[in-house]
């Protein structure tokens, strides 16, 4: 019998991530930069957290479009601080508002999209988890990418941060193997 990765619970929003999002390959700059950013607000705290509040945070930061949020002043900041919506962190408003710009200085330099999957090589890496415990928290890979945004100048995006935004964007299949997500997503990852 085949069961869903136990991690999701029995939460009906996590187990809708779990089912049609989580694992999937995405290669939209906007939205890998917006998965960044809420893996990073998800820091101390747990994903259904920010799941819960993933349409506030949308609301907020207008829709994650890097060009407006760049030009967010203290004053913006001090707005989106007084938003119960999202979680109100002041270092982690500033540091999106700062990735905002980073992100468009990656985008007009070598593009987001191909920066961030430069770390897998441009494919995205089957692991064959049978269990959670076969599953890392961090990766060469994964160390590699936090390295390099922190060098940029990104802030909250440690090498744990960066291997569960690995996952979440599918760089990284780590669906259990008994899980049905896993050949799912092995499928949309192959070429063709």
């Amino acid at each position: 019998m085949t069961e869903r990765c136990p991690w999701c619970g029995t939460d009906p929003l996590y187990v809708a991530y779990h089912d049609s999002e989580w694992g999937v390959p995405e290669r939209d700059p906007r939205a890998l930069w917006e998965k960044l950013v809420l893996d990073g607000f998800q820091a101390g705290l747990s994903w259904i957290t920010i799941l819960r509040k993933r349409d506030s945070f949308r609301e907020e930061f207008e829709g994650f479009d890097p060009e407006r949020v760049a030009r967010w002043d203290e004053a913006r900041i001090e707005q989106a601080l007084q938003n119960p919506g999202i979680i109100r962190h002041r270092g982690k408003i500033a540091a999106t508002v700062k990735g905002a710009r980073l992100f468009l200085e990656i985008e007009g330099a070598e593009g987001f999209t191909p920066y961030i999957w430069g770390f897998t090589g441009g494919e995205v890496i089957q692991n064959r988890p049978a269990a959670m415990s076969d599953v890392a928290t961090a990766t060469p890979e994964s160390t590699e990418m936090s390295k390099s945004l922190k060098k940029r100048g990104f802030n909250f995006c440690g090498p744990v941060i960066t291997y569960a935004f690995m996952q979440a964007c599918g760089l990284v299949n780590d669906h259990l193997t008994g899980c049905p997500r896993h050949a799912e997503v092995r499928a949309l990852s192959t070429p063709g």
